[in-house]
């Protein structure tokens, strides 16, 4: 048994399958403790726009919220701009006083709704803090600003201020909220798919890119340098179609929420990004060999954490924040969501995620031109042959 392990531990492969799981454990650690800290305390970093068509109490209510919720607050007077805004993520909730919304708090047997719009195609945890707010928007204006308002109009025409009083309280609680929901997702399976796609298409470029470094060693001595690098980019190239479809059609088969119409796009997608994935994991084998590996665990762990398939980008700490707008990962996040829940157009993902894979190929050109030549094999004895003719 002795001898067994010491041959185990001879292995320089032993000592680097020991080291790699430690620094999964470091890396993580160290990124995700980071980078979650202190989330919960960024709320008020989310947007909320206030479209109030209401003239009378509507403009005390609107104007109220504006000034005093912990959020990232903005008056609108066009629910229709204010919807084509959180569709494209720039708001995460919409609050809607529509017009006659005063009558209808006013009204003897009549009850009053304030509209709530958020945005399912977003990480869970917005549609679940945007929630949480709408019902404290309600219990505010049903406890504050409807009962005055409407205490106010009673009593002009009660002369005992208490009936006005308590004819404005039981008011108060004639306030609803009703929430309305944009680009709905169907079930939890479905909200995770983007980061399901993102960290299998990562982790499958990474473990694949540590192959190909692997059998680059084994053919440098037969082909040179630009073969090989050429046959890798052909072995990406295809790798990424025939695996992103075998991913989005397993995902499909098993319930996705991807239709005829959706599928070809979604394929072309995610091989657009598994490409990408590819490109830049080999970009830190190619400049430093398999020590590159380490990068592409804190890479990996990086994206997780920044991309927002997890948490909102908007609750991230600013390093964070800016570092996921360099990160590929990002933008194969928003584009999925886009394609199978709805959004804007993806074209400014796949143009980001083009620029990525161009920046990585051109360092991988650079760093495989600055590498010394390997001679492939039985080329010295060539050279020799050649100059004995010449000779």
């Amino acid at each position: 048994m002795k001898q067994v392990v010491k041959a185990f531990m001879s292995k320089p492969t032993t000592m680097v399958g020991i080291i790699t799981a430690l620094m999964f454990q470091i890396i993580f650690s160290v990124i995700w403790m980071t980078a979650y800290d202190g989330v919960t305390d960024r709320a008020k970093q989310l947007h909320i726009a206030v479209v109030n068509e209401d003239k009378q109490f509507g403009t005390q209510i609107a104007d109220k919220l504006v000034k005093e919720l912990p959020f990232k607050m903005v008056g609108l007077t066009d629910l229709e701009q204010a919807k084509s805004e959180l569709n494209n993520r720039d708001l995460q909730m919409i609050v809607y006083l529509p017009e006659g919304f005063t009558q209808q708090a006013s009204a003897a047997d009549g009850k009053a709704a304030i509209q709530y719009w958020v945005n399912e195609s977003n990480p869970a945890m917005i549609k679940s803090i945007m929630t949480g707010v709408a019902d404290q928007i309600t219990a505010e204006v049903n406890k504050q600003a409807v009962a005055v308002g409407v205490q106010s109009a009673l009593s002009s025409t009660i002369q005992n201020t208490d009936q006005a009083a308590s004819a404005g309280n039981a008011l108060s609680e004639r306030v609803t909220s009703e929430l309305h929901s944009m680009n709905v997702v169907q079930g939890m399976n479905n909200q995770m798919v983007p980061m399901m796609m993102v960290l299998a298409s990562f982790v499958g470029a990474m473990i694949m890119g540590m192959n190909l470094e692997q059998s680059t060693m084994m053919v440098r001595a037969q082909a040179g340098r630009w073969q090989i690098f050429g046959v890798k980019a052909v072995l990406n190239i295809v790798s990424a179609v025939v695996v992103s479809l075998v991913g989005v059609s397993f995902v499909t088969i098993l319930g996705g929420q991807i239709d005829h119409s959706q599928f070809f796009q979604m394929w072309m997608f995610q091989g657009l990004f598994l490409l990408v994935f590819m490109f830049v994991s080999q970009m830190f084998l190619s400049l430093i060999g398999m020590p590159g590996m380490l990068f592409n665990i804190m890479l990996l762990s990086a994206q997780l954490v920044s991309s927002g398939a997890i948490v909102p980008r908007e609750l991230l700490s600013g390093f964070y924040s800016d570092l996921g707008t360099l990160l590929p990962a990002t933008y194969a996040v928003e584009g999925i969501m886009n394609v199978l829940f709805g959004g804007s157009s993806i074209g400014g993902e796949a143009g980001a995620l083009a620029v990525i894979m161009a920046v990585a190929v051109a360092v991988t050109v650079a760093a495989i031109a600055l590498k010394k030549q390997t001679a492939p094999k039985g080329a010295p004895q060539h050279a020799q042959l050649e100059s004995t003719q010449q000779a």
